[in-house]
């Protein structure tokens, strides 16, 4: 992943880091990339997964990803994305509000404007859609070097030409509904990671430890320690931003790991990455920034 790739996934968990000019953005993640903790924006989000597997967890279901799948996530929607196969790679775009309210003018376009529409909004791509798709995204994040007005442009039309493309296609993704005690500790987690022990979680979910690990492992694809962790993480990169107010250790221990070898595991495993890469991508951030404003 690239430096700027990287620190974007950082600056999405305050914000999705859209700079000020823009209607929106467009970021290709690969697995390892740090993705946001279950979050919902005031943008609408759209995602078109390139190559490998993952799924999402959204409110109480769960979306499994394909290569060729767009989706489309609404303002109103907490999301998640969790089981990244090891070759997965996905592109995604927001789009500020008001650049899809000039664009949804028309019936088909109206559930572009909801904060939780109800309809199927994950669909499979044909091979021909998905590979214009591609090539929008990367030539709309390639843009935002060269011109604004050339991105905003470009953004309008990969707004309207994604929504096309979701119209057009009958694959459906159908959602697998989430066992109530899976949703309730995945919430649960997600607002504190330490949420309390797999027996303190098992009771508040009404059953057995042993029972709540098997579904939860079964329906998110990772275990309750590994959600745990991730959700750690993203507290961590919260209170660390790009380490100018803060230690990493300091971060690590506030976010909830009981050592900083603690923390390095969970960060290489997650980001296959050291920690240290926070410091080098943050520093040729800063020589990058000071290069285009001079």
């Amino acid at each position: 992943m690239k430096v700027r790739d990287f620190l974007s996934f950082l600056a999405m968990i305050d914000d999705l880091g859209v700079r000020a000019g823009l209607d929106g953005r467009v970021v290709r993640h690969t697995a390892g990339g740090v993705r946001p903790r279950a979050h919902r924006h005031a943008e609408l989000e759209l995602n078109l997964v390139v190559r490998g597997t993952s799924s999402y967890l959204l409110g109480d279901r769960r979306y499994a990803l394909t290569p060729g799948t767009l989706t489309w996530l609404f303002p109103g929607q907490d999301h998640v994305l969790v089981d990244e196969s090891s070759d997965h790679e996905l592109w995604w775009a927001v789009f500020r509000p008001a650049l899809v309210a000039r664009i949804a003018t028309t019936q088909q376009a109206r559930p572009l404007l909801a904060e939780d529409p109800a309809g199927q909004f994950s669909r499979r791509l044909a091979s021909s859609r998905v590979r214009r798709l591609g090539a929008l995204f990367h030539e709309v994040r390639d843009a935002e070097t060269v011109d604004d007005v050339l991105v905003n442009t470009g953004l309008a039309y990969l707004l309207s030409f994604a929504w096309r493309a979701l119209l057009d296609s009958d694959d459906v993704v159908e959602g697998v509904d989430l066992h109530p005690a899976v949703e309730t500790v995945a919430r649960m987690l997600r607002a504190d990671p330490d949420a309390g022990d797999l027996a303190a979680l098992a009771r508040a979910a009404s059953l057995s430890p042993s029972h709540l690990s098997r579904i939860f492992k079964e329906q998110t694809g990772v275990s309750i320690s590994r959600f745990r962790n991730q959700q750690r993480l993203q507290r961590f990169l919260r209170l660390y931003g790009r380490g100018r107010r803060t230690t990493a250790l300091a971060a690590a221990l506030e976010a909830g790991f009981g050592s900083y070898a603690q923390f390095h595991r969970v960060f290489r495993e997650q980001t296959g990455r050291s920690p240290s890469a926070l410091r080098t991508a943050a520093a040729d951030d800063d020589l990058s920034l000071a290069r285009d404003y001079r």
